[in-house]
């Protein structure tokens, strides 16, 4: 990646009119020299003075940084006896838990790659995850065993609680594996920084979803990047209810903010009353949500403040879609003392891009924030393909340390979305203001924003077009003020059906996620589409949005 000599680089908003590219106002990221070097090993060996690492919100179980990466050893040291090395993966099925990162950071310490996958999918789509990452072992909890033998019967599985009469395929239980003493002998592989650490799968936009492949560089770089950005003072405690399977509960918990020394309070799942008294309990002084539960806390904070003590409260940070004025202004009316911080990021830039550091910044109102440190942007115009100046709009792209390797096993997909010199193309429309501040237009990807979850159209579609009494479909994103958006279908009918919205609803319940069902059908005679058949969905957003 070319670094800019500072000639002919605007100060105030970072574009040089030389090459057309942004560059960030952000200090640069220092990055260790050693390539080989693992991001376990690279979190571990941080100096810091804190003592309890994880705190489960419900059960009081703890782990202090002692316990935590003794632990990564043992279950590291138990992997390797059972043959699992560098370039393996493994499955990871399970709600957020204190043992959650100790799985993640002992399998990348081998040089072995994590795949996650969310406790509300489906067996099939957890069939098509273990299909296409072909992993060697699974980890689960009880209550999650029958998605998964039901999604692969021959898969070996280690449990991470105990069951009262497991099956066969249960070669050993994580409570075991912590108990092993890590060998002395044990030779280790090399693990070099562009290894592949992650293999996680954003929601395909286009059809199936992708696996994301993330090197332990761009591990240890958003580790930096997060550390930098939040200047964590001692004894800092978060709340952890964003799921650790995605990219933000990764960034976030599973690597990240355990570098800094702080506290991480995880509750397995989220629930208003849950999450508020575990702030209260614990003297929380961050909490990263997404949006949804933002403007739910605005809207109940007269109840709220009267029934909680949020006093230890300094910092909340939201990510998944920018925040509006009347929000962010409401919010600090009601919780003065609480700043809001704002990031935008993608699972191809392991969670990273842009962000506000501040609530001055925040204050921006509508902004993704200030490109991260180390990071480049241009703006190109999707129909030119030039890149194009400050306050022009067009589609963002991104390149700096954090950026993917590439998409699993699909190389089609890959150099649609890099190219040769490193530039992500991220799909989203954007334009850089006059002091570097990114603004989101529009999403070229058309993913739906359901409570922070992102479900893709063109995956319902497809489960849509199965159905034998529906001719076409299109999905779209319905705007909601309690969840942001949620998947809408416009259906048409073959002739002689007379099928019900009721019945399309249930028919798509039956075969997804709960968070990627159909709320909402309206019965159309026929789908819009450009002259190549590609669904012109803001017609039919415009045609649902014209009646509210």
């Amino acid at each position: 990646m070319e670094e800019h000599s500072g000639k002919g680089i605007d100060p105030r908003s970072g574009f040089c009119t030389a090459n057309s590219i942004f560059y960030s106002k952000r200090k640069p990221l220092p990055l260790p020299p050693n390539n080989a070097l693992d991001v376990t090993t690279f979190i571990s060996s941080r100096a810091h003075r804190g003592t309890t690492a994880f705190i489960d919100a419900a059960t009081g179980r703890h782990f202090t940084y002692q316990q935590l990466w003794q632990a990564v050893d043992a279950v590291a040291a138990s992997l390797s006896d059972m043959g699992i090395g560098k370039g393996n993966v493994v499955l990871l099925l399970s709600p957020n838990s204190i043992y959650f990162p100790v799985v993640c950071l002992a399998v990348m310490s081998l040089g072995a790659i994590i795949t996650t996958t969310n406790p509300l999918n489906t067996s099939r789509e957890i069939a098509k995850q273990i299909a296409d990452s072909k992993p060697l072992l699974a980890f689960t909890i009880p209550p999650l065993l029958p998605k998964l033998t039901a999604a692969s019967p021959s898969l070996p599985i280690v449990l991470m609680d105990h069951a009262d009469s497991p099956p066969p395929r249960i070669v050993t239980t994580l409570e075991e594996m912590m108990k092993k003493e890590p060998g002395a002998r044990r030779v280790r592989e090399r693990v070099d920084q562009d290894d592949t650490a992650t293999l996680l799968y954003s929601s395909g936009t286009t059809g199936p979803s992708k696996g994301v492949v993330s090197s332990h560089r761009n591990l240890i770089s958003m580790v930096q990047i997060v550390l930098g950005r939040f200047r964590m003072e001692e004894g800092e405690t978060f709340i952890c209810t964003v799921p650790m399977f995605h990219i933000y509960g990764l960034v976030a918990f599973a690597t990240g903010i355990l570098a800094s020394g702080s506290t991480i309070v995880v509750l397995s799942k989220f629930e208003m009353h849950d999450m508020l008294s575990a702030i209260e309990r614990f003297g929380a002084t961050y909490l990263p949500l997404v949006p949804p539960i933002l403007v739910a806390m605005l809207n109940n904070a007269d109840a709220i403040k009267g029934k909680y003590d949020l006093r230890s409260l300094h910092s909340v940070l939201s990510g998944g879609a920018p925040l509006s004025k009347e929000v962010i202004e409401g919010f600090v009316e009601k919780y003065p003392n609480v700043a809001i911080l704002q990031g935008y990021g993608l699972t191809e830039s392991t969670g990273v891009g842009a962000s506000t550091d501040s609530l001055e910044e925040s204050r921006r109102y509508g902004t993704a924030g200030l490109l991260s440190p180390s990071t480049q942007a241009m703006i190109v115009d999707p129909d030119s393909g030039q890149s194009v100046p400050v306050n022009s709009t067009g589609e963002l792209w991104l390149r700096g340390p954090t950026i993917m390797k590439g998409y699993f096993s699909n190389e089609e997909a890959t150099t649609s979305t890099l190219d040769s010199k490193g530039w992500l193309r991220t799909g989203d429309v954007c334009y850089i203001d006059n002091d570097g501040f990114i603004f989101i237009v529009d999403r070229l990807k058309e993913l739906i924003k359901y409570k922070g979850y992102q479900v893709p159209p063109a995956e319902l579609e497809a489960l849509l077009l199965t159905h034998p009494a529906i001719l076409d479909a299109a999905v779209i994103p319905y705007p909601d003020k309690e969840v942001g958006q949620y998947p809408m279908a416009y259906v048409v009918r073959k002739a002689g059906s007379s099928i019900s919205d009721s019945q399309v609803m249930e028919f798509v319940a039956g075969q997804v996620a709960p968070y990627k069902r159909i709320r909402k059908v309206a019965f159309i005679s026929s789908i819009p589409k450009n002259p190549s058949g590609k669904i012109l969905r803001k017609d039919l957003i415009k045609l649902a949005t014209s009646k509210l």
